[in-house]
């Protein structure tokens, strides 16, 4: 008979399960479907943090403009305006300014969510940097300003002269092409303020974490919204003067002649850095308020589909 010692051999052991099979890619009309989506929501968010923005802010807008336009400092531009028609003076053009503005937010905000979200949703671009994929945002971004350039015409150009007869005497003189006047650098201005805008906003979004208490996370927000508007602010200034001068100024001139005119005026100083000090204010308080904003009427709007 055997001895006690002898082992029962153990079952052998259950091999591993399978992994779970990985569910089927998303066709082409879901992602679209879903950038759409994604657009729609921080497209319709960034318009109405665009238009508290603007209510807020637009007398100082109308300085930084007048600035591009005339040079001088920002306690000069405030004096001459101030004394041109008192507070009303700052608020000529409020109303294409309320339909400018949320537009022009609505496409760049669109076009940065639905274009990072169709991006992050293709195999081949969704491991893409943030760079890259910025890019391809602001591209979107700066053809949506030229449509939308006859709107921001009639407000520059009353904001710059305080009158809409400077609009209509350009038409009789020019025709409806004066309406365009610009196009290509608020294009350009678009493009080259758009991309570091989002580039830093959403890098800096990437990187600092998010904060479960409500007032860090709005601190959090505005350092985002204030850090972009700087950079972006810095990088497109001496653009947007040209885009100002060239639609505002009562007779058709070339790109050529509006850098030489700024340059003749303040000096190639004046043509980088006319205006950039109050731009930078107000766009940095612009940024903040819009930062905030474009994200609380996101989740408050869209509380389902932000995760």
């Amino acid at each position: 008979m055997s001895s006690g010692n002898n082992k029962v051999a153990a079952p052998p052991a259950a091999p591993p399960a399978p992994p779970p099979a990985a569910g089927p890619a998303p066709t082409f009309s879901e992602i679209m479907n879903k950038s759409a989506a994604s657009a729609i929501r921080g497209g319709t968010a960034g318009a109405l943090a665009m238009g508290a923005n603007v209510a807020a802010l637009m007398w100082m807008r109308t300085t930084i403009n007048y600035q591009y336009r005339n040079g001088g400092s920002f306690v000069g531009a405030l004096k001459h305006l101030y004394g041109d028609g008192g507070i009303p003076r700052f608020y000529r053009g409020v109303l294409p300014a309320l339909v400018q503005g949320p537009l022009s937010r609505f496409g760049d905000t669109a076009a940065n969510t639905g274009v990072l979200t169709f991006l992050d949703n293709i195999e081949s671009t969704k491991n893409l940097p943030v760079a890259a994929k910025t890019v391809a945002a602001s591209a979107a971004a700066a053809g949506w300003r030229i449509f939308l350039m006859p709107v921001d015409t009639v407000k520059t150009t009353m904001q710059v002269t305080g009158k809409f007869s400077a609009v209509t005497d350009k038409i009789k003189a020019t025709g409806p092409r004066a309406l365009y006047n610009g196009a290509l650098a608020a294009a350009s201005a678009t493009f080259v303020g758009h991309y570091p805008w989002f580039f830093t906003y959403n890098y800096l979004s990437a990187t600092i974490p998010k904060q479960d208490d409500q007032l860090k996370e709005l601190g959090r927000r505005a350092i985002l919204g204030f850090s972009a508007s700087a950079i972006s602010d810095t990088c497109s200034n001496s653009i947007r003067v040209v885009k100002v001068y060239k639609q505002s100024y009562p007779t058709q001139l070339t790109y050529t002649q509006v850098v030489s005119k700024v340059i003749a005026e303040s000096g190639v100083q004046g043509l980088m850095f006319r205006g950039l000090e109050t731009k930078i204010l107000a766009n940095g308080m612009q940024g903040i308020l819009f930062s905030i904003l474009w994200k609380h009427f996101e989740e408050a709007l869209f509380p389902k589909e932000i995760k």
